[in-house]
This record gives C-alpha cells, structure tokens and sequence, in this order.
C-alpha cells in the first residue's frame, strides 16, 4: 500500500511527524506538504508565480519528504502530476492542530487536500485534533493508521472522503466513535483597525467561536462527548430540491 501524506501546518508539523511514523509501519509512504503554514486556505491553488519544491529529511528515523512552496491543493496535485511515479492508493491529510468541525471545512486546508486526492479518484481522508495547544498526536495517529488499514479493503463512493476529528485526550478516555453528518460552527468575527510604520491603513482579523444548537448526531457533538468523529463528506453542492423550484421561476425567460 502507497500512501500519500500531506497537511496544511507545514511539513515541520508535530502532527504530521507523529503520523509519518504510525503510517510508515503500516505502508510506504510519500511525504508531500507545504514548506510553511497554510491553514485556512480551502481549495487555493498557485497559478501566478512558481510552485518551489526541494528535499526535507529526517534524521530518525533518516527519511526524506518534498517540502513544497504551495497550499494542501498545489501539494496533492503536484505529488500526484509531478512528483510520483505511479498514483498513491490512499491520500491522508493531517494531522491538523485543531478540529475541522461543522462549517470549518469549507475554510480548511486539510480538508482540501483530501477533497483533492478524491478529484483524482483516490481513497482520501483527512484527520484534525481538537486543540489549539501543544498536544499529544499519538492517539490520532494510531487511530488512523488503523482506520488506513481498514480502508485498504473497503472503498469508497466515488467523490467522497472521511473527515475525522479526534478528541485530544489520552487514548483510554476516548469514549467511542461515532459517524456523524456536519455541524454548524459560526465565528464573531472582529476586525482590529491598524496602521503600519508608513501610516497605511489595515486590518487584522480576529474572532471566537460562537456556541451554537446542533443535532446529537453532529461532529460538534460527538467530539463534545470525547468520541472520535468520522464525517463522510462529498462535494456536489448541488441543491436538488431548489433545481424545480427555479425551473417554476420561469428563470430561463429573462431577457439577455
């Protein structure tokens, strides 16, 4: 089994590490990640200047990994395009340092780089952490390396990936799994009016998680209640139900 691992916190990530080494027991494994952070870059591709891409190794044990000047997209696109031989049976993405819940994964580049591996047609999943300090990733990444064995035999339907959130506690504290639909998460978002040195005007924005309802069968939930979430999301956004409701506009007769 080949596997190809990326993120979007940089290749230097502890959560990548910690799953290159749980992956590499189970598999070979291809290390393609961006050579900084690039969270919350969604579905972003490098098309204006050139994509960088040279060596990263490790001293233990002495692996070598394609350090990429490129999002989680430009990473799968050019492993896949460029940098491997034949295609990966399976694309992890991860591990994020925080979750990727609810409405996060629209904004998500760990998310992205799996919704990518699935364009091409591959196995894909990407995995999040649900914190945003230093953390233990070992949990995560046994699970998923056990979940990556389990899906060398099971396929998925084609344009689909598993987004997964795992509860950052020790691994006997974790109280199940559950298969979940997406949640709801919204953000009260601020905007700090600045200057810089030069007297030029901008913004930085900040923001926190606003609490909201959502159904008990919701990843929000399920990662509350410290199980390990495991979300199968596809990527037709299609609103078939609303498709008649146009046709009735009589939409098609505006005038040009």
């Amino acid at each position: 089994m080949r596997i190809l691992l990326t993120n979007d916190d940089g290749i230097g990530a502890p959560g990548i590490q910690a799953l290159w080494q749980a992956l590499s027991q189970i598999a070979e494994v291809i290390v393609v990640a961006p050579d900084t952070e690039r969270s919350a870059t969604s579905q972003a591709i490098t098309v204006h200047h050139p994509i960088r891409v040279d060596q990263y190794c490790i001293e233990k044990p002495p692996i070598c990994a394609w350090r990429v000047g490129g999002t989680p997209t430009d990473c799968v696109k050019i492993a896949i395009e460029a940098l491997m031989t034949d295609k990966p049976d399976i694309v992890v993405s991860g591990i994020n340092l925080g979750s990727n819940l609810g409405t996060d994964v629209l904004y998500s580049g760990t998310v992205s780089a799996a919704i990518e591996g699935s364009l091409f047609g591959i196995t894909s999943i990407a995995v999040s952490l649900d914190t945003w300090q230093d953390a233990d990733f070992s949990p995560a990444a046994n699970y998923t390396a056990e979940l990556v064995k389990m899906l060398e035999h099971k396929k998925l339907p084609p344009g689909t990936l598993l987004n997964v959130n795992v509860p950052a506690i020790a691994a006997e504290q974790i109280a199940g799994i559950a298969i979940t639909k997406l949640g709801v998460r919204q953000y009260a978002n601020t905007f700090e009016r600045r200057q810089d040195p030069r007297g030029r005007l901008y913004y930085w924005m900040g923001g926190e998680l606003v609490d909201n309802d959502n159904d008990p069968d919701t990843d929000i939930v399920a990662v509350k209640r410290n199980k390990i979430s495991i979300t199968p999301i596809h990527f037709d956004l299609t609103n078939y139900g609303l498709m008649k409701s146009l046709n009735e506009w009589n939409i098609d007769k505006i005038g040009l």
